[in-house]
């Protein structure tokens, strides 16, 4: 396969597939109706505790609407439940004892993750982590959407 002929959504979007396309068969192995999607909120719930769905996209860096989908996906698999927080527009999330029953069987996936990660990054020759870290920081120094209209901006003189 050339790469050199992708763009840099194809291939992110082709990480992604292989990267949570094999931690998600590793759950279905694991017996779990798991997304890798739902770490990063129930990760925060064991840390913190409940929360509302705001706290919880500040707390993971995931957009509220994607926070509020993976939620409801959350609850219908029985992961977390929710609960009318100080007003009626609040809902609070919590973990449910089905989730703290399963707990020890997704620890035991978070870590095969964690050591097949760290081989990756050893293939890699630099932790992958860091490279979009780095990639990140530089799109929030200068978006992209800015980059593009340098780009695209007439050059005086030229039709």
């Amino acid at each position: 396969m050339t790469y050199s002929l992708q763009t840099h959504g194809v291939l992110l979007r082709r990480l992604i597939d292989h990267l949570d396309g094999a931690v998600e068969q590793l759950y279905v192995d694991a017996g779990l109706d798991y997304r890798p999607r739902f770490t990063p909120i129930l990760r925060a719930l064991l840390n913190s505790g409940p929360a509302s769905l705001r706290a919880l996209s500040q707390r993971t860096g995931v957009t509220h609407s994607a926070v509020s989908q993976t939620i409801t996906q959350m609850a219908a698999r029985g992961w977390v439940s929710l609960e009318a927080g100080k007003d009626a527009r609040e809902r609070i999330v919590t973990l449910t004892p089905f989730a703290m029953e399963h707990l020890p069987r997704l620890e035991r996936c978070w870590t095969a993750t964690d050591v097949a990660s760290r081989s990756l990054d050893d293939d890699l020759g630099q932790p992958l982590a860091d490279i979009l870290i780095r990639a990140l920081d530089v799109l929030e120094r200068r978006p992209l959407a800015d980059r593009l209209a340098a780009a695209f901006s007439p050059t005086p003189g030229v039709n």
